[in-house]
């Protein structure tokens, strides 16, 4: 072996070489020597186990508004226990300090159980208008201007949020001050263009004939309407729509036509406001002019966090993908724009402090302008506070930085920690920079760190010995690189290339543990299993980090030259391209579309404590215990996608649930051999102009909160969209293995549902009279349709599926929408039950003296929608119910209703409303 292959012998003397030189002339590198240093043990302390004390008073604070929230004491008890623990706290602050922490951590407690109890609600809680549906004179300003869409030929309307100045009804008025949430409509012939700004707002389109007028912030207007209250559907598992809306300062909702709002003179708002609403319309019109059509929708919601032009089907895909975020401003478009400004001014070297204070003035500026409010100011907060913390020299205390901001929020707003987007929030970036950040200080971050100033031997004294060696080793493989070539470009390629990979490790790192800490809020609140999350974030996320900047300055430049924006237009418009194409292909394989049912309580107090014991343990020195943090986090994301909770049924009975779908039909038939029987899924009819799903968004969140991720069978009654429309999204998320039809059904009407049946394998049946068979420990018994009874077409709800239940002696009677040809058939059959659901809604069209005489029942449930326009349920049936002997429940009074057959008796249980 030449003395040249010989391992290199490092002396113990090497790091206090001050630097390498290069001789002139020649290519070996001199060491010129020094004196050793000595330096303080301390000098560099284990970032890892820095205290955190603001992030464990957050999290105390945190546990004391759940507590205050569900458990009410008198706030005096809340205030005196807060003061007890925190003169307790002082009083053993030198005696005993881990003491005097954890006393410290009570007073926490009691002070956030103190701070819900007596937070006051930021709307009114009493109804100041009409409660008897009649209309309103309203008098009010616009505070959140909307955009002016088309909703098909003919047709626009526009969303706004109005503070009301007065209400009226009659001759009486009424100064109120309140948040209305208006929605226009209007019929007309053309469609409104942002691109065609100037001519909007004179009311005239180009070229076609006047079209909805914008309302503005500021404008006052006058228009007479119903004003509701907002309302949840009242199924456990619902959404809190209610809630959402307070947290806006939403207290009513309405409708009007164009045609009958009279803008009135004046303005009212604030200078500041006037000023960020245009600034906020002027950029959603540039970005119509810059792009096409469909890429300004997704761009308006990237940039801005306006989603109005985003279609429901494309929020799927991302909402599949694990990507739904990327149309949410907040945290991951904050930081990619603040270190976008950061490395800007970094280019001219102005200064760590002046830097940082740009950096704060743009998210700031850039959370006030977008739409999304509370999430977006939060993630300015939390940067803001990160940025801080860099200034004062504390860039290893994140967790310290991240509950300083989550105390901030709580104290300004208690509320918003029941709320899923702060939850969201915190937790993500709370697993972030409390797991994935210590895992990577201890596996790349220090070698990519040692990549830093490679020739100044003086650094290598400054790092653990590993890296030490990690740099020696690398110098030596660049000297013999040197031998073969004379360029630096093996040099270049060798350095950037491992500072590439450790930025590669360490973003499959970060976007890995944030996947598994986010399992948890995903599975409450979506009923998604993450399964494609992580690739979908590695590839999209990129994308993300080019867009952003380049969109930016393609609007900014658009100002002086939409020639000049076509350029960083175009880039926009290449990383949009590559989110679009890797949502599309990933959210729409089959594995993309994994549901899971509402974890256990047992099982979410397991994956948070999994989450806080993991943030702990991964501080620790011991490489076992910082892995068995970390595959705690694993294990706990496991435990919710595998473990499903017992579902809520109650063997051996006859279970007919009639869930609050609004004004449709959705009928849950348990069975006492626990079979699952949808009958009908809701839905909304075409003139309602809402993209929302019932199927997706009421009637699955009901059944996962019931713990069903299978049913066995659904049913079809008749083909009108208040009973069929939901029925797509249930047979996507619960993969029944029977569609039942009526016989007779027209084709062409259920051609979708039929596609739907094919695409996930369910077999098809048709009913009709006559047919009598068991299926899962009850009788099932048709009664209609019958195929020789002629259906007009003024009467098709007289094709509907009317079966009767019965198990031992008990029964129920599903009439769906039947009018009175129909009941007439039934009755003839004599069909005693002990549970009707009442036909067509409680329309007067059925329900009548014969069939109530016929059937006999005990109970009766109708399925309505609140305030619902047709008047349903008529009087003359409630009073022929009452007549009749039946205890009536109504599904918007009452909820869910579940009745529960046990073969001698009926149980009567309600949903808890909300």
């Amino acid at each position: 072996m030449r003395a040249e292959d010989k391992p290199l012998s490092v002396p113990p003397l090497l790091p206090s070489y001050t630097h390498a030189r290069e001789e002139p002339g020649r290519r070996r590198l001199k060491l010129v020597p020094r004196l050793p240093e000595s330096r303080p043990a301390s000098a560099h302390p284990n970032p890892l186990r820095a205290r955190q004390p603001l992030f464990w008073a957050a999290l105390a604070y945190a546990g004391g508004l759940w507590i205050g929230r569900d458990a009410w004491r008198p706030p005096s008890w809340w205030l005196a226990g807060a003061l007890v623990f925190a003169c307790a706290s002082v009083y053993f602050l030198r005696r005993r300090p881990g003491f005097s922490r954890l006393l410290a951590c009570g007073a926490f407690v009691f002070s956030g159980s103190l701070a819900f109890q007596t937070c006051s609600p930021n709307i009114h809680s009493a109804e100041i208008w009409p409660a008897d549906g009649s209309e309103t004179e309203v008098i009010a300003h616009v505070v959140s201007e909307g955009n002016v869409q088309a909703d098909g030929p003919g047709s626009l309307h526009q969303r706004v949020d109005l503070e009301s100045e007065q209400l009226g009804s009659g001759s009486i008025a009424q100064k109120a001050l309140i948040g209305i949430r208006l929605n226009i409509y209007s019929k007309q012939s053309t469609r409104y263009d942002l691109a065609e700004e100037g001519a909007a707002e004179a009311g005239v389109a180009a070229g076609a004939e006047p079209a909805m007028e914008l309302l503005r912030y500021g404008q006052r207007i006058r228009f007479s309407a119903t004003l509701n209250r907002p309302r949840n559907f009242r199924n456990p598992g619902a959404f809190d729509y209610t809630g959402y809306l307070r947290e806006e300062g939403i207290a009513a909702t309405a409708s009007a036509k164009d045609s009958e709002i009279e803008k009135l003179p004046g303005f009212r708002g604030t200078r500041a406001g006037l000023y960020l609403a245009r600034i906020r319309h002027s950029i959603l019109q540039q970005v119509h002019k810059v792009w096409p059509e469909e890429a300004a929708g997704l761009i308006d919601a990237m940039l801005t966090g306006e989603k109005s032009f985003v279609e429901r089907p494309t929020r799927v895909d991302f909402q599949r993908s694990g990507t739904y975020h990327l149309l949410v401003v907040a945290g991951l478009h904050v930081g990619v724009l603040a270190a976008f400004v950061l490395w800007i001014l970094r280019l001219f070297r102005p200064g760590e402090v002046f830097a940082s204070a740009a950096a704060m003035a743009t998210i700031f500026v850039y959370a006030a302008v977008t739409k999304e409010g509370a999430p977006v100011w939060r993630a300015a907060l939390m940067f803001a506070v990160y940025l801080a913390t860099r200034l004062l020299y504390r860039r290893r205390a994140l967790l310290n930085a991240l509950g300083a901001a989550a105390l901030a929020l709580m104290l300004v707003s208690p509320n918003a920690l029941f709320g899923a987007s702060l939850q969201m929030t915190l937790l993500c970036v709370g697993v972030i920079v409390g797991i994935a950040v210590p895992v990577l200080e201890r596996t790349t971050e220090p070698y990519a760190r040692g990549l830093r100033n490679l020739d100044v031997l003086t650094y290598d004294r400054s790092l653990p010995p590993g890296v030490a060696q990690f740099r020696i080793d690398l110098r030596m493989v660049l000297a013999r690189l040197g031998r073969f070539s004379r360029s630096r470009l093996p040099r270049f390629l060798l350095i950037y290339g491992l500072r590439g990979l450790f930025a590669v490790l360490g973003y499959v790192v970060i976007s890995g543990t944030m996947q598994l800490g986010m399992t948890l809020p995903m599975a409450v609140y979506f009923h998604r299993a993450t399964t494609v999350a992580l690739p979908a974030n590695l590839l999209v996320v990129p994308f993300l980090q080019l867009l952003m900047p380049a969109a930016v300055l393609a609007v900014v430049s658009s100002y002086i030259s939409l020639w000049l924006a076509k350029i960083p237009a175009a880039v926009a418009g290449f990383a949009l391209s590559g989110i679009t194409g890797t949502v599309h292909w990933l959210g729409g394989l089959r594995i993309a579309d994994l549901r899971v049912v509402t974890p256990a309580p047992a099982v979410v107090v397991v994956a948070g404590f999994s989450i806080l014991l993991a943030t702990i343990l991964i501080r620790k020195r011991s490489r076992i215990l910082a892995s068995a943090g970390f595959a705690l986090v694993a294990a706990s994301a496991m435990l919710i996608w595998k473990v499903s909770p017992t579902p809520k049924l109650r063997p051996g009975n006859l279970e007919v649930t009639a869930i609050d779908v609004g004004q449709g039909d959705s009928i849950l038939v348990l069975l006492p051999d626990q079979r699952g029987l949808l009958l009908d899924g809701g839905g909304l009819p075409g003139w309602t102009r809402s993209q929302m799903d019932i199927g997706e968004d009421v009637v699955s969140p009901y059944l996962w909160w019931r713990g069903l991720s299978r049913l066995d069978a659904i049913a079809l009654t008749h083909a009108h969209a208040d009973h069929m429309a939901g029925l797509h999204a249930i047979m996507a998320n619960f993969h029944p293995r029977e569609l039942w039809l009526p016989e007779g059904i027209r084709q062409e009407e259920i051609a979708g549902l039929l596609r739907s049946a094919a695409q996930f394998g369910v077999r098809v049946a048709y009913r009709k009279a006559g047919d009598s068979f068991n299926y899962g420990g009850a009788m099932v018994r048709v009664l209609a349709p019958n195929p020789d009874f002629p259906v007009r077409v003024a009467h098709r709800n007289d094709e509907s599926l009317v079966m009767k239940f019965t198990y031992r002696n008990t029964s129920a009677l599903l009439e769906a929408d039947a009018e009175k040809g129909t009941e007439r058939l039934v009755s003839s059959e004599k069909p005693a039950a002990d549970v009707l659901k009442v036909a067509h809604h409680g329309s007067a069209s059925g329900t009548n003296y014969d069939l109530l005489a016929a059937v006999k029942p005990r109970f009766a449930v109708i399925s309505v929608g609140s305030r619902n326009v047709y008047h349903h349920p008529r009087y003359p049936v409630l009073q022929r119910l009452q007549e009749a002997g039946a205890i009536t429940y109504r599904t918007d009074v009452d909820g869910a209703t579940s009745f529960f057959l046990d073969g001698k008796s009926v149980t009567v249980e309600l949903s808890g409303l909300r």
